[in-house]
């Protein structure tokens, strides 16, 4: 489903004020503090509360190899400004539909800011650019209403209620169904100039010295 495009580590899309690109070791931190908090652990289904510190490095190389075999798309969302500063990550992942299924998370500093909404828009963008499929979908907790408003902002549909295994939470919770159809899509895509783009060689060469300048947190 993912194209070959998507399958290494330079793919990056861009927004306004945000720079999403592939996880790597240097999050583990991040991803360590602000995921494992409970207030972002609960709305998922399969970050744990307390999240071990022994898990953290097996997740970014499970999603790196993800990412490079085409599986799923997987991506770290940084500030444009400072890109080794992750502050949550989304994703779209296979199902049997065909169609992807988009999840994402925010760490608690950054909530209310809508970076989530503008994070699902780039993805959404890029994945009906990119890949020839008729539907996303995306399911949210009833008890996360935060998340629904991202949703409905990008345009989804809800289609209904059902319970849904939460692994990481232990059973079966209610949760809401989402689909945002093309054609749909295609009539909102003025909402924002978002989605990937080449770097120039020069710019690689100064993304490289901030990468390896900067800490993965402030």
């Amino acid at each position: 489903m993912f194209p070959e495009l998507t399958r290494d580590d330079v793919f990056r899309l861009e927004t306004r004020r945000l720079w999403l690109r592939w996880p790597r070791i240097a999050d583990a931190t991040a991803i360590l503090c602000l995921a494992g908090e409970k207030a972002v652990a609960e709305m998922t289904a399969a970050i744990p509360h307390p999240y071990p510190t022994q898990a953290v490095d097996p997740f970014v190389f499970a999603t790196r190899k993800g990412n490079a075999l085409g599986e799923h798309l997987v991506l770290a969302i940084t500030p444009r400004e400072k890109p080794n500063e992750l502050i949550g990550m989304i994703g779209a992942h296979k199902q049997a539909t065909g169609r992807p299924f988009i999840g994402y998370w925010l760490g608690t500093p950054h909530w209310n800011k809508g970076y989530a909404t503008e994070a699902v828009q780039a993805l959404i963008d890029t994945m009906f650019s990119l890949v020839e499929i008729d539907a996303v979908e995306a399911d949210t907790r009833v008890i996360n209403p935060a998340s629904r408003r991202v949703l409905e902002k990008s345009g989804f549909r809800q289609e209904g209620s059902f319970l849904k295994s939460l692994p990481a939470r232990g059973g079966l919770f209610p949760c809401e169904q989402y689909r945002l159809d093309r054609s749909t899509w295609a009539a909102l895509k003025s909402w924002s100039v978002s989605g990937w783009a080449p770097l120039p060689a020069a710019e690689q060469q100064q993304q490289a010295e901030r990468f390896s300048e900067e800490p993965c947190m402030a």
